[in-house]
């Protein structure tokens, strides 16, 4: 999703935008996915401690709105497209929105680090499939083995919970089909923004009806702000930049970090800790999937 920076546009839009390019660019391409990163798992300690006010249907309904409106004011995407690329907006916002909803979910039953590696086989799927090569096997029963040292021993572990993170994986590695096709369609962060909208529209009347009058509270509106600032705006707008300068295989690979760095965050802003073979666990999926992501073919 490549930006055409030759083009001549006076608008604030384009003022903003450019601006903000000019600043990420200055920051090594490494530097934006690892603070993107840090970024949406900080989001996301933010939002549970808002799960006891409007609950975890009203938080994504938050998050997601303001993400919306934000990125709707920030690209003014134009709504004439033909049908295909309509198609494409729709699919990607349903399952985004499905996405931030289970995962939710599971993180109102689950700790962020768990949460985060149960959803990252998603990616760790779409990365494997279809592949022929024996490392892959490898990497695969490496993570299969991470995800059977999470459960052994650890009964307390809801299982309602690992449900939704595993439906919040499998969204995502539709999210990542999907989104490929998005970025074929749609220039710049016009599909992002309109997709946003769409997944929008698909969480708010859940958040509406599981919350009320309770998200329309000042301070819950602020934190729903930061929530999807920190969780959506800040991190998609930093990968996006990133994604321009190093090719999507490198971008997978500093991505596997996620589930580690879900666990610290959980540990440090929600004082979340695991038993030892919990992380034992996690690196095993972050091994995992950055050795498939390593291996796969040259996007290029």
């Amino acid at each position: 999703m490549n930006v055409d920076r030759t083009k001549r546009d006076p608008s604030p839009r384009f003022s903003l935008t450019a601006l903000a390019g000019r600043t990420f660019g200055a920051i090594p391409p490494t530097a934006l996915v690892l603070v993107g990163i840090v970024s949406v798992q900080v989001g996301s300690a933010l939002a549970k401690h808002l799960f006891s006010t409007v609950g975890s249907f009203g938080t994504v309904a938050l998050r997601l709105f303001f993400a919306a409106a934000v990125l709707m004011l920030l690209w003014r995407p134009s709504l004439r497209m033909n049908r295909r690329t309509w198609t494409v907006v729709l699919s990607y916002g349903v399952i985004l929105g499905l996405m931030n909803l289970c995962f939710y979910l599971a993180l109102a039953r689950l700790p962020l680090g768990i949460a985060v590696t149960i959803e990252f086989l998603g990616p760790l799927a779409v990365a494997l499939a279809g592949s022929r090569r024996w490392p892959d096997a490898f990497w695969a029963v490496l993570a299969a083995g991470g995800v059977v040292l999470l459960m052994e021993g650890h009964g307390d572990l809801n299982l309602v919970g690992l449900l939704f993170a595993l439906a919040a994986g499998t969204c995502w590695g539709l999210y990542i089909l999907v989104g490929a096709a998005l970025g074929r369609h749609t220039t710049e962060g016009n599909g992002l923004a309109l997709g946003m909208a769409v997944a929008a529209l698909v969480a708010v009347p859940f958040g509406v009806a599981d919350s009320g009058t309770a998200l329309i509270k000042p301070w819950v509106l602020v934190a729903g702000l930061g929530v999807a600032l920190m969780s959506s705006v800040i991190p998609y707008s930093l990968d996006l930049e990133a994604l321009r300068k190093i090719p999507p295989r490198v971008f997978g690979i500093l991505m596997s970090l996620e589930p580690a760095m879900a666990a610290l965050i959980g540990l440090i802003v929600l004082q979340e800790s695991l038993h030892w073979s919990q992380w034992i666990a996690v690196l095993c999926v972050v091994a995992a999937s950055a050795g498939a992501t390593r291996g796969a073919r040259p996007d290029v």
